[in-house]
């Protein structure tokens, strides 16, 4: 069963996100559990959050994914921001304990001049804070394209974050595929060759979600710029071959594209379509 769906907002809340989700024909979906670019989080309703938990499995949902926002850097130079990081993660994740069994993913950070090593030591000191034995929600690294100084450009760099964590159970990986395009990775030449690459270093037992994104830049850009499925130069051949990899295929994939609902949906029944021909 392909899993598939996109970026919804919860502004309306979590049951609302959830119906929306499931009339646009996707059986996944990411959001933003406070503001993508600031810190403040929606108030909490329990109620809410366990009408929006009823819909999983036989209600049409599968694994989804909550995404941290962009503001939350775990290796930023200045300990307070470091501190509202952990602060700002360990919030969500009691949410997201409502929805057990999920994801909760996060951009690495940015080493704002540090140096790649000193942020990784960073990165786990947070992660050492928040995960906890007992939890049932899985944190993902997210894989960067390595715009300025960012964290996570390579799959190195997340095996490096993954051995200074305690609780690397409760720790997976989320691959973006213009990320990876964009950080270098020719996903659309040589998947399976790239995903080899991965297994080698980090483990294909580690890789949760997939964020499906074409990308409007060459590979190798480092720029991080999404286009449409099929309008970028990763392209929608490679986009099928993703969808259908045995080593992916039972992936949720995320789709964050530059649309709107309507364009989500039209996307998702070309995805849904474009694996029934296979």
């Amino acid at each position: 069963m392909l899993i598939v769906g996109a970026h919804m907002s919860v502004a309306k809340g979590y049951a609302n996100m959830g119906r929306e989700t499931l009339a646009m024909g996707a059986n996944t979906l990411q959001f933003f559990a406070r503001n993508p670019r600031g810190a403040k989080a929606r108030a909490f309703d329990e109620e809410d959050v366990l009408t929006f938990a009823g819909m999983f499995g036989e209600g049409g949902l599968q694994k989804i994914v909550a995404h941290a926002p962009y503001t939350m850097n775990a290796c930023s130079a200045d300990p307070h921001l470091r501190e509202l990081a952990a602060e700002m993660m360990a919030g969500d994740l009691v949410i997201m304990e409502y929805l057990p069994g999920n994801f909760y993913n996060f951009h690495p950070g940015s080493h704002v001049g540090q140096g790649v090593e000193t942020a990784i030591c960073q990165i786990a000191e947070t992660l050492n804070k928040v995960l906890y034995p007992e939890m049932k929600t899985m944190v993902l690294l997210e894989t960067m394209a390595g715009k300025g100084t960012e964290v996570g450009r390579t799959f190195e760099e997340l095996r490096a974050i993954i051995d200074k964590v305690e609780c690397r159970d409760k720790l997976g990986i989320c691959m973006d595929s213009c990320h990876m395009w964009d950080a270098g990775y020719d996903i659309a030449g040589h998947l399976d060759e790239t995903l080899q690459e991965f297994d080698a270093i980090i483990g294909l037992d580690k890789l949760k979600a997939f964020h499906l994104n074409d990308s409007l830049n060459e590979r190798g850009s480092h720029k991080d710029r999404h286009a449409l499925l099929g309008e970028g130069k990763i392209g929608m051949t490679a986009i099928k071959a993703m969808l259908t990899h045995p080593a992916l295929c039972r992936l949720p994939f995320l789709l964050e594209t530059p649309t709107d609902n309507a364009g989500h949906a039209e996307e998702i029944a070309r995805l849904k379509a474009a694996v029934a021909a296979k």
